[in-house]
């Protein structure tokens, strides 16, 4: 071991090293510096895809936009579009488009079966549109008016003066 220049103190610190060894406290900072880098990189990038994980349990169209504001939060370093993506996360947007296809599917079931219909019976189309015509119209239906309270007079004797009534 080399001596000690007669100047220095005679207690030095420990992180203080010896001329040609290892300066451990140097290695030691620099394995913490790359760790917390890693954790730092980590917990930013998960708060970063914050609004794109709570977007993934809605609909694909809301998740799509979430993640394309993240992805332009990330790269333009414009927090609006982040706080944006993530207020569009926390709300649950109306599914307008499963009753719409529902409908376009029952209107295309009820076209088919219309199609079909008129397929099977194009020639007996016409036979009710000639039998309304030629049916003589209907007696119009007559009716009595209502007896007042307390007046027995007007009062119907029996089921047979009620039917002719």
């Amino acid at each position: 071991m080399a001596s000690l220049h007669p100047a220095a103190p005679h207690h030095l610190p420990s992180f203080i090293a010896a001329p040609g060894e290892a300066d451990t406290l140097m290695v030691m900072i620099s394995i913490f510096l790359v760790i917390s880098l890693v954790v730092a990189g980590v917990l930013f990038l998960r708060l970063h895809t914050l609004p794109e994980r709570m977007a993934h349990r809605g609909q694909k169209l809301q998740f799509e936009i979430v993640a394309v504001l993240g992805l332009l939060a990330l790269f333009t370093h414009i927090h609006l579009f982040w706080v944006a993506a993530l207020l569009l996360a926390m709300i649950d947007l109306p599914d307008f488009g499963g009753p719409l296809t529902r409908m376009a599917r029952s209107l295309e079931r009820l076209a088919d079966r219309s199609a079909s219909a008129e397929a099977q019976s194009s020639d007996t189309a016409a036979a009710p549109i000639a039998a309304a015509i030629t049916e003589p119209p209907r007696d119009p239906v007559v009716v009595a008016p209502m007896p007042k309270p307390g007046d027995t007079a007007a009062q119907p004797e029996s089921q047979a003066e009620m039917a002719r009534a």
